[in-house]
């Protein structure tokens, strides 16, 4: 027998319909039952009755509103997340890149969060090429990850990861933070943006974009994949996290080169 079609919950949609409004953020595209979990919860934290008390709230005090953001957009980043991708970045991607494009790449770190991954990717890149060469764009929905990753302090887990030789030469330790130099934040142009609305950038050479979009709905996902592919150059690559697959890459028109790494062919 045919499934009934789940009831759509009227307060919720109302909900969403007015967070869209106020942040622009389309709730229509995250995955409802992990979302709404995610929201009553933080509703119940605040004390609030119901969605449209809490609307109110983030209206009327700004520090909840931009908790809000953070909490909707799920930040949680360190540097040289699964540190086996990032080595075969250094060993394969990157001289590969190198070898078609030359050494100025256009490098796009979508869904940044604080900027671990786009500060790795510069030192990465500084093993390959001058350090005056590399510009790495960055973008992020929420405004005080952003504020966090022109900031460059992290905590000792974050930078668990980091190589040793880069530990010594990019951070200083600071209490129980490790801020990292001006010579690497130099390198990263920090932006605003919205994947799901905003203007993708064009003829990029490597985009960077990991476990992000396993909270987005199968539509959304397709559509935003869709777009990375329309962005990168002919034999660029797109980079995603160990948590993600593109179903449908073949389709999209992408070749798989390792399991995280998607090549738009050199003729599409």
């Amino acid at each position: 027998m045919p499934t009934e079609p789940l009831q759509k919950d009227p307060a919720y949609e109302k909900f969403k319909k007015q967070i869209f409004e106020l942040t622009k953020i389309d709730l229509s595209s995250y995955k409802e039952a992990q979302m709404k979990r995610r929201i009553n919860d933080m509703i119940r934290k605040n004390s609030f009755n119901g969605y449209d008390a809490f609307v109110q709230g983030i209206k009327s005090d700004k520090k909840l509103f931009n908790d809000f953001v953070e909490h909707l957009t799920i930040n949680v980043s360190e540097f040289y997340r699964n540190v086996d991708q990032w080595k075969l970045m250094d060993e394969q991607i990157i001289p590969s890149l190198i070898e078609r494009f030359g050494k100025r790449l256009k490098i796009w770190s979508a869904a940044c969060s604080t900027g671990d991954e786009p500060y790795t990717i510069v030192m990465l890149l500084s093993k390959h090429v001058p350090m005056d060469m590399i510009r790495i764009t960055a973008t992020d929905l929420d405004a005080e990850a952003l504020r966090k990753a022109k900031a460059g302090m992290y905590d000792a887990k974050s930078v668990n990861g980091v190589p040793a030789e880069f530990k010594n030469k990019y951070f200083v330790k600071d209490g129980d933070k490790y801020i990292i130099s001006d010579e690497i934040k130099r390198r990263v142009d920090f932006r605003q943006a919205n994947l799901l609305r905003d203007p993708y950038p064009q003829d990029v050479h490597l985009i960077v974009c990991r476990n992000v979009l396993i909270y987005f709905t199968e539509e959304a996902k397709d559509d935003i994949f869709r777009k990375y592919f329309a962005s990168l150059m002919p034999q660029g690559y797109l980079f995603i996290g160990s948590t993600e697959q593109i179903v449908q890459y073949r389709d999209i028109g992408f070749t798989r080169k390792g399991s995280f790494f998607y090549e738009k062919p050199a003729k599409v």
